[in-house]
């Protein structure tokens, strides 16, 4: 079975020749390299992927000796993620996720799905998929949020999707999961604010509409971007049909990020990422 080796690290002249040594001397095949250095940091990102038995404390210690301090170095067998997926009341992007789960797209394994609205349970439930509904209202933001806490705790997932889930959330919640929370939405940001950004598009006869997903931190819609994409639109379309056409960005590029994510291709960078192909 395939592994991955991630690094993460300073950079200096003469890793990548150190790093396969290291990889060489434990017998292992290199299968796929690739790696990246950004020069306004000096910071040096690399994705192995190789085939071989080893024995991984003793692989990272050895790697640990030769690479500069403060090194990340992370092994991976590509496993299937465990994930949770978060919707308030548009289907779009949680059902194209809930189909690609179906179908075995996504890399990952569909532990339940959360919502501040019972609209979605059905179509989830078609999908043998629990569903749990926390109405956020009459309540505080608070205690709402630590109500979805502790139904997000036992299951515990490695990444929490927020497929169109529209609602704020806190510092405090994005805490629990550093870099482990994804989110999608419409690429007019920070130009189109609001309930109504088609409507703010169409009245301004934007000629391109697309979808940003990106990793969230404590910054509104400022995390991480994971990728993005556009399609052309003119003057023909409604706002109507501009909003749908922008769902069926959202719902590829939601869909895209998370299986690099879950592959094992991204790197978080400060506020930016680093992509393997």
């Amino acid at each position: 079975m395939a592994q991955f080796l991630l690094i993460h690290c300073p950079d200096e002249p003469g890793l990548v020749y150190k790093i396969t040594g290291v990889l060489f001397r434990h017998g292992l095949n290199i299968l796929r390299n690739g790696e990246f250095v950004e020069r306004e940091n000096s910071q040096f990102f690399m994705r192995t992927e190789f085939a071989g038995d080893f024995e991984p404390t003793r692989l990272h210690a050895e790697l640990t000796e030769l690479l500069p301090p403060g090194s990340s170095i992370r092994f991976s067998d590509n496993h299937p993620k465990n994930i949770v997926l978060m919707a308030t009341k548009e289907h779009h992007c949680l059902s194209e996720l809930l189909v690609r789960h179906a179908f075995g797209e996504l890399n990952a394994r569909v532990l339940a799905v959360i919502s501040n609205y019972e609209v979605l349970g059905d179509l989830t439930r078609r999908f043998d998929i629990p569903f749990h509904f926390i109405s956020h209202q009459g309540i505080s933001r608070e205690a709402h949020e630590a109500a979805v806490l502790a139904t997000l705790a036992p299951y515990r997932p490695e990444f929490v999707v927020l497929a169109k889930y529209m609602r704020i959330l806190s510092s405090e919640f994005v805490a629990h999961y550093p870099n482990r929370l994804i989110n999608i939405h419409h690429s007019f940001l920070p130009a189109f604010v609001g309930a109504s950004p088609y409507a703010q598009a169409y009245e301004r006869g934007v000629k391109i509409i697309g979808a940003t997903a990106h990793f969230v931190n404590e910054q509104l819609d400022q995390g991480p971007i994971i990728h993005q994409s556009v399609i052309p639109i003119d003057h023909t379309q409604s706002a109507r049909e501009m909003a749908q056409a922008g769902r069926d960005v959202e719902k590829i590029v939601l869909a895209h990020s998370l299986k690099m994510v879950f592959d094992e291709q991204v790197f978080v960078n400060r506020n930016k990422t680093v992509i393997f192909d």
